[in-house]
């Protein structure tokens, strides 16, 4: 009866480490307006993915960048969300990671937002975001 409990118990622990290593932080979520409007401009330009990065500029520091791209270069990061495939620049993953990607459209204007659990502090319009170092 010992040596079962240690076993129930051996193949408890096995499952919930296995169950920890899966639930790895996705590097980007996407809201369903994102991964439809994502999935429009993808179909239109007969690509297969989109790369999101983040480059130094705009007035507090990084703004995000959005490209097609045919296939996933060697240490991107592949999110495939909600039938989409996303990749994540490599040199932008830990300044996005977690990230929620939402698409809203009103009378005026269309624009990709980014909730970003990074941001330490955004501009006033929007374009920029400045980042916790890790």
């Amino acid at each position: 009866m010992f040596r079962s409990g240690m076993a129930a118990a051996c193949a408890a622990r096995e499952g919930l480490r296995q169950a920890s290593s899966s639930r790895k932080k996705q590097a980007i979520a996407l809201s369903d307006s994102a991964a439809k409007r994502i999935r429009q401009l993808l179909d239109l330009r007969n690509k297969d993915y989109l790369r999101v990065g983040v480059k130094v500029r705009g007035c507090n520091g990084y703004s995000y960048t959005m490209n097609y791209a045919d296939q996933a270069e060697r240490h991107d990061e592949l999110v495939e969300d909600k039938g989409v495939k996303v990749l994540i620049d490599p040199r932008a993953l830990m300044k996005i990671i977690g990230t929620k990607m939402d698409f809203i459209e009103d009378r005026l204007k269309s624009e990709f937002v980014f909730l970003n659990p990074n941001a330490t502090g955004t501009c006033g319009c929007g374009e920029s975001f400045t980042a916790k170092e890790k």
